[in-house]
């Protein structure tokens, strides 16, 4: 790690660059910008932005039980929760015939409301409330790790499953038809989900995780013009978004998360506007 610190404080030869805790903040944002841009993309495709927003919730709960369970590693008990959650969504969403926005709200109200009542009645919500607004400062190195990991594993999935994915998003019945597993694509994309929210949940936070994932992939299908340009352009908003939320974070003291959330939702209304401008013309 001591090469890339070296790396980046050449290449940034600014004051916030001297401390290790901005350079591994940095580090995680290029590591967690591209991923959440290319699944946001996908969760948008599939009109999936409640499902992702339902996982952060669940993450109160996977916390609680963790707890009871007396685990010393919260994040473990986090991720299988958020799985078991995700696969059973998707089951009950394919055998009601209710709206999919109704079934994923309902799963998401009892899983924070789970959560809380769980932490509160142990007397431990306090210890965990940060999980709430999260806290990219405070990664360190190993968890960078874990990150760089997790970003190989995402673009691996998206090179070689992308096509798939899309074409359940597209047609269920032409995807069948071409020999998909639906059920199978549905699985590992919500289980694909579930692993990279629980995984980056303690920085982002389970208020704001959401955001971070949609904003960057609705601002760029308001101006692609097509599938590559719409993933690039969505990689790049993701990029810039945390880059200059946690420059500004540091200069004016404002929490990371909120502050890129922020910078998202400018940019998702100035490419709004662009999108109005060039359907008028």
């Amino acid at each position: 790690m001591e090469i890339i610190y070296n790396i980046l404080e050449v290449i940034l030869p600014f004051e916030f660059m001297e401390y290790t805790f901005m350079k591994n903040a940095f580090l995680a944002i290029l590591l967690v910008s591209p991923v959440f841009a290319i699944i946001g993309t996908m969760i948008v495709n599939k009109k999936m932005a409640f499902f992702s927003d339902a996982l952060g919730h669940s993450a109160l709960t996977g916390i609680a039980i963790g707890m009871l369970l007396g685990m010393t590693n919260i994040n473990i008990s986090m991720i299988i929760f958020a799985i078991i959650f995700a696969i059973l969504l998707n089951f009950i969403k394919n055998k009601t015939t209710y709206g999919a926005d109704t079934i994923i709200s309902v799963f998401s109200s009892i899983a924070i409301a789970l959560g809380l009542v769980i932490l509160a009645q142990s007397g431990n919500f306090n210890k965990y409330s940060n999980y709430l607004v999260g806290d990219i400062l405070s990664i360190s190195e190993t968890e960078i790790i874990y990150l760089f990991i997790a970003f190989i594993l995402t673009f691996v999935f998206w090179y070689y499953l992308f096509n798939k994915i899309n074409a359940v998003s597209l047609n269920t019945t032409l995807a069948k038809s071409k020999g998909i597993n639906v059920k199978l694509m549905e699985n590992i994309f919500a289980v694909l989900i579930a692993i990279m929210v629980m995984i980056s949940i303690r920085w982002v936070g389970i208020l704001l995780i959401n955001s971070l994932i949609i904003l960057p992939a609705a601002s760029s299908r308001n101006i692609s013009l097509n599938m590559r340009s719409y993933h690039l352009i969505a990689i790049l908003i993701a990029l810039f978004s945390g880059i200059c939320g946690l420059v500004i974070s540091y200069y004016t003291n404002i929490p990371t998360g909120p502050m890129i959330v922020i910078i998202s939702g400018i940019i998702y209304f100035i490419t709004f506007g662009l999108k109005k401008m060039l359907i008028k013309r």
